[in-house]
């Protein structure tokens, strides 16, 4: 086995007393070569990268095709670099840069290669004009048996188009929910004080990074039919655990310390994308909904576009030349099955259309539920001499 140089990068690779696997002997070398080349913004975004890389060498077994996103807030933080050390390891890699949507297509086969898409903000940002058939292809092949569908004029048939194949995507800034609900995301940002890494150079440091990708096919595609079967337990759900299975059957295929590594990379590198996720704004417009109801059992329209309107982190005041309206509110809230009605409120309001609190609930419970109360906390209340029980408050400002 060609292990690279052993870099002060190294820190990452755990020492064991027991023996190691020629599996988890190789993932630790990759480790050790990307950590030589690039900071990663945590051990375990190192881990995930590692684990992506070697689960491109087993395609064929997978029934999902995770992406993988590199993104950073701004430009020299890393992102080209660690996709020149994915596309050294990673298997058949494919540069998509000015390549285009036929030959993307024709180029994907039972046994695909790996998409390595750089400046992907050009396909998905305001320049993407023109790369309509590359974001199908991308949003589409993240599952099996997602062909895309074309029209031969020239033999009077609908041809099928695979699309499956893993694709690491590198730029700046978010990329679209239907890509990173779907992938690896790892945030780059820029190297700190003391924190350095080796130069790479494609003529020098490549070979040695192919002969360690040949060894992770090697080790991977001998035990293709076991790793079809394998069913990894998750520590995550639905879509999450449909992206992240290839990497820990791989993990749990190597042994050693890597099947605790995997899970740990889930779970950390999941929740870092749920805290760092944004809800639509049909998701944003029933949270803010219970935020203006507060106590009040119904509303009428009027008042509830107040209370909406008068938020001014919110974006109801702008929603729209004059702001939400209730035609607007109406059809959102119809997506929930959430309809006004004609309600009696006391004077001075008297008969209006309005909402009814209990008609939301459903929604609020499915679709944004409600934070955990914070606990009642027992303090001392110095003016008294004597303890009280406090209820503290939510961000809203209101008492649970």
């Amino acid at each position: 086995m060609t292990s690279p140089p052993n870099p002060a990068g190294d820190r990452h690779v755990d020492p064991s007393p027991e023996p190691v696997s020629h599996g988890a002997a190789l993932l630790d070398a990759l480790l050790t070569a990307l950590t030589r080349y690039v900071i990663l913004p945590t051990p375990e975004a190192a881990d995930a990268v590692v684990l992506w890389i070697a689960a491109s060498h087993a395609q064929p077994a997978w029934a999902h095709a995770p992406r993988l996103v590199i993104r950073a807030p701004e430009k020299r933080c890393g992102k080209s670099r660690l996709l020149d050390v994915v596309e050294s390891t990673c298997h058949e890699p494919f540069i998509t840069v000015n390549s285009t949507p036929a030959a993307v297509y024709r180029s994907i086969t039972d046994d695909p290669p790996t998409m390595l898409v750089d400046e992907a903000d050009t396909i998905f940002g305001p320049k993407a004009d023109g790369h309509e058939d590359l974001r199908g292809l991308l949003n589409a092949g993240h599952q099996r048996n997602r062909p895309a569908k074309r029209y031969d004029a020239n033999t009077n048939r609908v041809m099928s188009i695979p699309t499956f194949a893993m694709a690491a995507l590198a730029g700046i800034g978010a990329m679209p929910d239907t890509i990173e609900d779907r992938a690896v995301v790892i945030r780059m940002r820029r190297r700190g004080p003391g924190e350095t890494v080796a130069p790479y150079r494609h003529r020098r440091d490549r070979p040695a990074l192919r002969q360690l990708a040949c060894e992770l096919s090697a080790w991977l595609r001998a035990d293709l039919a076991a790793l079809e079967k394998a069913e990894p337990p998750m520590p995550v759900e639905d879509r999450a655990a449909d992206t992240w299975e290839p990497l820990v059957a791989v993990a749990d295929h190597a042994g050693g310390h890597w099947p605790d590594r995997a899970r740990a990379a889930v779970l950390a590198l999941t929740a870092e994308a749920d805290e760092a996720s944004q809800p639509s704004t049909r998701v944003r417009l029933l949270a803010d909904c219970r935020n203006a109801f507060g106590p009040d059992t119904a509303l009428a329209t009027t008042i509830l576009l107040d209370r909406l309107k008068v938020n001014l982190e919110a974006p109801w005041a702008s929603f729209g030349p004059t702001g939400l309206t209730a035609m607007r509110l109406g059809t959102i809230l119809r997506e929930y099955d959430i309809r006004s009605t004609t309600i009696r409120f006391p004077p001075p309001i008297g008969q209006a259309k309005g909402y009814q609190r209990a008609d939301f609930l459903d929604a609020w419970e499915r679709y944004c539920p409600a934070p955990a109360p914070v606990p009642t906390a027992e303090v001392l209340d110095f003016t008294r001499g004597s303890r009280t029980s406090r209820t503290s408050l939510n961000i809203a400002g209101q008492t649970q």
